[in-house]
Formats: C-alpha cells, structure tokens, sequence
C-alpha cells in the first residue's frame, strides 16, 4: 500500500500560499519551476546548493581511477542524478558488444532515470538498473536496500557514487563512504562479505551570497512562503547565509524526514513531509494549499 504522500503540518497553521520556492541546484531549479508553473502554481528558483567539480587533486584523481575501471564492479551505487552525470561525463565506454558486468542502484527514480539515459548512451538498456519501486513509501538507501541485497555475494566488489560537501570532499577514503543513509547500506553490504569502495563525482557549495540572491531569502521568509528542500545540506546553507531571518512564518515541504527534522530544527514554523516525486508534490501542494 501506497503511504498518503503528503503529511499535514504539525505546528502552526498555514498561511495562503504566496510562492513555492525551489531550492535544487541547477538545472534541476529550473526544470521544477517549469513544471509547477504549468500546474499553476507561483513558483520561483532560489537554488541552495550549487554543483561543480571536486577541488582537491586527490579526490579528481581517485574518480578518474574509478571512472577508468568502473566495468570491474559488481554493483555501482549512485547517490543522485547529478551522480550519474558527473561520473559518466567522462568515464571509460564499454568495448563494443562485450557483457557488462555491474548492477547500477539507483535509490529514486530521478536517478535511475538519469542512469537509464547514461546507460543508453553506452548501448545498455534499464535492465540493468535496480531501484526501488515506483510506489515505494520512501526513496532512500534503506529502501533500496531489500531490492539489491539478494544480488550480494562474499567478495564482491560495490563502488559508490557520491556527492560530497566543500568541506568534505577531501576525507580520508574510509570516512568518505559514509553519510546521509549510505553507512547504513554499506554496513549491510559489509555484512554479506561485499568489499566497498566509494568515489566522489562532485562536490556541493553553496551559493554565491549576491544582493540579488540575499534579497530573495529576506523576502522569501514572510507568510505565505513555501520552501521545496530536497536536501538537509540546503536548510544549512540557508541558516549559514541568512541567519537574521527567522521562519516561524514559513513552510517546509520536505521530501524525506530527515529532512523534515532538520527543518524543524531550523525554525520553520510549519512543516510538510512529502514523497519526492513530482506528482505528490503537486498533491502535497493540492492537500494544503489553493492556488493563489
């Protein structure tokens, strides 16, 4: 059974809505913005976290290691879409016609969808790829978990794909698998004899602090406010850039709860827990809110 995918808030009551603001990083933003628009919601990009390639020699060359040998893998976890773009933006192509050997897992169905377009790209089709079902109550690593454990054998070679902060990216290897859910997984795969090993494809920073871009916070935190975070990374960006606002006036809409807690901690005044996928945002939206 599907869980209702949207949460009602559990604090203060909501005010009319008056935007929804994106916080994904670009391209994302933009797409999400479009999309809600159409739906007729006022929607506007205030993008939290911005992508670029990882800064530190050590960590560009470990993914370039990982980029040249990924066809000796079992499995490759990728932790998000832009995981999959930045990992095969430059990775090695399969021989032609040869059998590929890893499993690629996708923890959601924005990965698998961009996994399913990298992979096309190489000549390989999504019967390669495990996820999670499409109904599933969560995306995240543990749901992950029980569709690609029985895949795992003693020995066995898993490589993940990850993100990392600014001030993380540069971690020694064994620190660096862990976060957000993945040292739960590897744990697991750890457990059933599986060697894992993990790169990181990109790093996360936040934002530029322009006028323009500290104007929309300032106005972003009056009643009416709707914030989307798909990240708890992105609520730390906001309190680090914007710590004179307060949010007891706005709402999160939070795709996972974690999320939600982190929101929580930050002072939002209302908070809405909703499955990630578009359409259940747009419910999400539907259940609490008219549309101005």
């Amino acid at each position: 059974m599907t869980a209702d995918p949207a949460v009602l808030p559990d604090r203060h009551p909501l005010a009319p809505l008056q935007s929804v603001i994106v916080t994904r990083p670009e391209p994302e933003a933009g797409s999400w913005v479009r999309a809600l628009l159409a739906d007729g919601w006022p929607a506007q990009a205030l993008p939290l976290i911005t992508i670029a390639e990882p800064a530190d020699k050590g960590v560009r060359e470990r993914l370039e290691q990982a980029r040249a040998h990924w066809l000796d893998a079992d499995a490759i976890m990728f932790v998000s879409a832009a995981a999959v773009q930045h990992f095969f933006s430059d990775a090695v192509q399969a021989p032609p016609g040869a059998s590929v050997r890893p499993r690629f897992w996708a923890p959601g169905p924005g990965t698998a969808r961009a996994l399913a377009l990298a992979l096309a790209a190489r000549g390989l089709g999504p019967e390669h790829i495990d996820a999670p079902a499409a109904d599933a109550v969560q995306f995240d690593s543990e749901t992950l978990w029980p569709v690609v454990a029985p895949q795992l054998r003693p020995g066995q070679r898993i490589l993940i794909v990850r993100g990392a902060s600014e001030v993380s990216a540069s971690e020694p290897a064994g620190q660096a698998l862990a976060g957000n859910g993945r040292d739960w997984l590897i744990r697991q795969c750890q457990a059933a004899g599986a060697l894992v090993d993990a790169c990181v494809a990109y790093e996360r920073r936040a934002p530029a602090a322009t006028p323009a871009v500290q104007a929309g916070l300032n106005a972003a935190s009056a009643p009416g406010s709707v914030w989307l975070f798909s990240s708890s990374e992105a609520l730390a960006h906001l309190r680090r850039m914007a710590p004179q606002c307060h949010w007891v006036q706005a709402t999160a809409l939070a795709t996972h709860p974690r999320i939600a807690a982190t929101a929580r901690a930050a002072g939002f005044g209302s908070v809405v827990e909703t499955r990630p996928a578009l359409p259940d945002v747009l419910r999400a939206l539907e259940s609490n809110w008219s549309r101005p």
